[in-house]
Formats: C-alpha cells, sequence, structure tokens
C-alpha cells in the first residue's frame, strides 16, 4: 500500500503519494508515500548565527521576525512545487478506474522519475543564468511560467486525453509526456528555490529553509493529490458536502487544472516584477555568499565521488536494496481500486499519517544518532518484506468484503492500520539511511556528495517499481469462459471472446507472483547484501573522503 509511491512525496526529493496508489512508494507508490524528499544538508546552515563581518564572534540572532516576508515566500514557491507532483499522482488512481493495462502504468511512472535525476541538470541550473536579472530567478520565473502554461494546456486537453471510447483508451503517452514536462520543471524549480533560500534568508535563520520545503511540498502535495482526488468525486461530495447529490464532484480535473495554471502565471509575476535578489539582508546584514563552481568542475566532482571504491558499492547496494518492495509498493494501491475501493478514500487514509509521519523521524532518529545507523536500516528491513505480503493478502480478501454501499468501517480501519506499519519499517529504513549519508559525506563537499548520495536512493526506488508495473501482465493468466476456441491472451483475442459472448476470467493474477518472488529477492538481498551493507559502517572515515584532483 505504498500503496504507491504515487503518493510518495517524490523529492528527490520525490515525495510520492501518501495514498494507496499503486506505489505505495516508498513512502517510495499507492499508499504512495515516500519521502522521495532529499533531506540535502546545506553546509551554510551549519555557520548559523556567525558571520564574517563578526571576525567569527556569535552574533545576537534577531530573530525570524524581520524575514517573515522571504520565509512566507519560501513556503509559498515549495506550495507550487508540489502541486503538479500531486496532480501526477493522482493520475494513476484515476487511469485504474479506465481499466488501463499495467504496461500503460509503467509507462505512465517515468513521470516520478526527475526528481531522482535533477543532479544531471542541477549544475547547469546553478551555474548558467543572467546576472542582472537575479541567479535564481533567471531559472525560477521560466520554469513556473512554463509551468502554468502547461496546466492551462492540460486543462483544455485533459479530459479528451482521458476519455475511454470504444476500442480506445486514455492516451497514456501524450498524458505521460505532458506530466513528465510538469515533474521536469518542478524539479528544475525545485533547483532553483533550494538555492535561493541560502540567499534568500539571513545566515541566522537559513535553518528555516528545510522547514518551508518539507512543509510546503506536503501541502503543495496534498492540495493536488488528497484534496483535488476528495473534491472531484462525486459521491464523496455527495455524502459529505452536499444537500443535494449530483453526478459529478465539486470540482473537475480541467477546472482544477485552469486553476492553478491561472495562479502560477499571475504569482510568477508579481515574483518576477517585486522580488529581487539583493545582495545584503534586511537591517544591512550580510546574506550567505554562495559558491560558484563550472558547470565541468561540478561534473568532474560527482564523477570522482562516484569512483571511490566505498562510495560506489554503497550506490549498487542502494540501487538494488528496494527490489523486494517493489510489487507491494508500486501495485497494491492499484490493485485495490481496482477491487473497487473508493480512490478518494484511499487519498485520505494520508491524512492520519500526517502526524505520524511528523514523528516517527523525531523517533527514529534517537537510534540511528550512533556510529551505526545502518543497523535500524537492516533490523526493519525483513519487517517492510513481511508487510509486503500482508498487503497481498489484503488485496486477495479485499472483493470478499465488498457491499451494495461500499466497505464496512472494519475494513478501512485494517487498510490504515497495515499502511501504520508500512510507514514505521520505512520510515526506519528512509531515516537510517539518511543518517549514514550525512555521517560519511565529506564535510568539504557535503552539498554535492548528499546530493548524489540522496539521488541514487531515490532512483533505487523508482526503476523497480516501473519494472513491477511493467511485469504485472506479463505474468497474469486469464482465460475465456463461455465462449468455445476463445482465449484471452492479449487485448484482440479478449474483444473477440466478448464478441463471442464469453468472459474473461483471471485464472492467475500477477501481482501474486510478483508479491512472492520479489520477498524472496528481497529475502536474498537481506542475507546476502545487507550484511554487506552494515560493514560498510566499519570503513574508516579516510575511505569516504574525495581526494580532490588526484
Amino acid at each position: 500500500m505504498e500503496l504507491s509511491d504515487s503518493v510518495t512525496h517524490k523529492n528527490g526529493r520525490q515525495r510520492r503519494p501518501a495514498v494507496p496508489q499503486g506505489d505505495m512508494r516508498d513512502g517510495d507508490r499507492v499508499l504512495n508515500t515516500t519521502p522521495d524528499m532529499d533531506m540535502e544538508v546545506e553546509g551554510e546552515a551549519l555557520h548559523q548565527g556567525y558571520d564574517a563581518e563578526d571576525n567569527g564572534h556569535p552574533r545576537v540572532r534577531p530573530g525570524i521576525r524581520g524575514e517573515l516576508g522571504n520565509v512566507s515566500l519560501l513556503l509559498f514557491l515549495y506550495v507550487l512545487q508540489g502541486i503538479p507532483l500531486g496532480l501526477a499522482g493522482s493520475i494513476p488512481l484515476i487511469l485504474q478506474g479506465k481499466n488501463v493495462s499495467y504496461k500503460d502504468q509503467a509507462f505512465f511512472s517515468f513521470v516520478f522519475w526527475p526528481f531522482s535525476l535533477k543532479l544531471l541538470w542541477a549544475p547547469l541550473v546553478d551555474a548558467l543564468y543572467l546576472t542582472r536579472f537575479g541567479r535564481r530567478k533567471s531559472w525560477l520565473v521560466p520554469t513556473q511560467y512554463l509551468l502554468g502554461l502547461f496546466m492551462l494546456y492540460l486543462s483544455v486537453t485533459v479530459d479528451t486525453l482521458l476519455k475511454s471510447d470504444e476500442g480506445r483508451g486514455p492516451d497514456v503517452v501524450t498524458l505521460t509526456a505532458v506530466f513528465f514536462m510538469l515533474a521536469f520543471l518542478a524539479a528544475t524549480q525545485d533547483i532553483a528555490v533550494d538555492g535561493w533560500a541560502l540567499t534568500m534568508l539571513s545566515r541566522e535563520n537559513v535553518g528555516y529553509a528545510s522547514t518551508c520545503n518539507s512543509v510546503g511540498q506536503t501541502a503543495g502535495y496534498f492540495l493536488g493529490n488528497v484534496l483535488f482526488l476528495a473534491l472531484e468525486s462525486a459521491d464523496f461530495c455527495n455524502k459529505y458536502l452536499r444537500a443535494e447529490p449530483k453526478e459529478t464532484g465539486i470540482v473537475t480535473l480541467s477546472e482544477f487544472l485552469f486553476f492553478w495554471g491561472v495562479v502560477f502565471l499571475v504569482s510568477t509575476t508579481l515574483v518576477a516584477v517585486l522580488k529581487k535578489e539583493n545582495a545584503r539582508g534586511q537591517h544591512g546584514r550580510k546574506k550567505v555568499r554562495e559558491e560558484t563552481q563550472s558547470v565541468m568542475e561540478t561534473y568532474k566532482l560527482l564523477i570522482s565521488i562516484i569512483k571511490m571504491p566505498a562510495v560506489f558499492t554503497f550506490c549498487s547496494l542502494l540501487l538494488t536494496a528496494k527490489i523486494g518492495f517493489s510489487a507491494a509498493d508500486a501495485v497494491t494501491g492499484l490493485k485495490l481500486v481496482e477491487a473497487g475501493v473508493p480512490k478518494e478514500q484511499l487519498a485520505l487514509l494520508a491524512v492520519p499519517m500526517v502526524p505520524l509521519q511528523i514523528l516517527l523521524p523525531l523517533i527514529i532518529s534517537k537510534y540511528t544518532a550512533g556510529p551505526r545507523p545502518l543497523d535500524v536500516f537492516y533490523k526493519a528491513f525483513p519487517f517492510r518484506l513481511l508487510i509486503g505480503l500482508g498487503y497481498a493478502v489484503l488485496v486477495w480478501w479485499t472483493p470478499s468484503l465488498k457491499q451494495e454501499g461500499g466497505f464496512p468501517l472494519y475494513y478501512y480501519t485494517i487498510v490504515l492500520f497495515s499502511y501504520t506499519l508500512h510507514q514505521v519499517a520505512l520510515y526506519s529504513m528512509y531515516v537510517a539511511c539518511m543518517a549514514f549519508h550525512a555521517k560519511v559525506s565529506d564535510p568539504v563537499i557535503g552539498g554535492t556528495y548528499m546530493t548524489l548520495l540522496n539521488t541514487v536512493t531515490n532512483l533505487g526506488g523508482n526503476w523497480p517499481s516501473t519494472l513491477a508495473l511493467w511485469m504485472v501482465d506479463p505474468l497474469t493468466s486469464k482465460e475465456c469462459q463461455g465462449a468455445v476456441g476463445q482465449s484471452c491472451g492479449s487485448s484482440e483475442e479478449a474483444g473477440l471472446c466478448v464478441k463471442e459472448g464469453g468472459v474473461c476470467v483471471t485464472s492467475l493474477d500477477g501481482y501474486y507472483v510478483e508479491s512472492v518472488v520479489c520477498v524472496l529477492i528481497g529475502l536474498t538481498w537481506w542475507v546476502w547484501l545487507g550484511k554487506r551493507m552494515r560493514r560498510l559502517q566499519d570503513q574508516s572515515p579516510a575511505a569516504w573522503r574525495c581526494r580532490i584532483g588526484q
């Protein structure tokens, strides 16, 4: 129930949807909550409270009051960033209700990759800009204008793209292309805003940037995913928000896209005209100075980090560690929707998870603060695998509980309890991994080092999820009942079966095959490679230190 990484916070900061989407995505797609967020540690934040003009002596903190405007702007920009991510996370659930194939779902899952690959073009965003307009505004303004224009385009075309005519399903290729561009632009905006946060806020208050990031992106994702799915659902609106029932929800997808497209265009214009990238802060305080590296220097630095034996081994393990969770994370939420569970009800399960997702990192960090944080990762690993098998049992059990009025309350209680257990295991592994990243990152190049490790971690969750979705249909067996001599091996054969008066019945669901295979692969990884990952903690600090220029 990862229910899908899609509900994931996809930051990769990908915060996958916090909804069971199909990818309860690692906390990585449905109940997707992926803490795909890069909790990147910016070196400058470590120097809060000091200023070069003070000769290294601590100065009295002026507090945040003088910079509430900048904090509010950062928070708003991060909220905007979460909107397209939340909308992208809602599309798989909508497509599932239109009986698209799991190969189509796999194809659409590439939409969630840009946040895991943004390191590839981040050096360009940092190094290329118009000095007169502003280093960060040079990228922020055009990317947000494009986001607004893409949303306005989608508001006109999305109904046609999602329409299922006889013999033709939704236009998944075009949907994927457009939402991929939305995610790509949001990831680029994220790079610009992250960088701007370090200079927009004074040295004393730069630590608030990470809070704005986490709160803003989570709020934006919630608005674009959970709130939208609830308001778009006719059943939900008729049951909870209307006195007289109607056939549609309060808002449609096209209306929602149009509204936020206008918000993007108007707000971006205001930022471009009214907000200046000043060199000095309020009351003359000096802003944090940004270091500038050439594009080639940055790429050479990344390559030099990857080539270190300890880092190369660790990255290889990160890229394979989540294979065992891929079926549960990527497919479970979609299977529940296929079984008749309303997508808006699954989305709303993310709401009670918010306090838990805030508290879990604080609690778990007490156990990962020592010299061996990966011990927590290793111990939580088999429990998360078992929860994946529990999800398979839940999917199998779901159809038998469906009633005329929906599903009983105790069913949603069980789903919520299962999701809670999943979040505990997921965050235990996630926080442990982030703690180890912070422990081994070379402080001389900590920002680049951390970003690289976080990117590899997120990519290690994306490719198994896409593969898991892709393999559901090939592993599924169907037979035609009621029509002699017909089969259901392909969509054409299934159509002939129906024309002859038959019906295609699933004899073996590929999801269950995947669930078992993934758990076996995961257990093998845990036994053989998990111990190797733990042994990386015994490496000396020198093994992780980048020898620049050698």
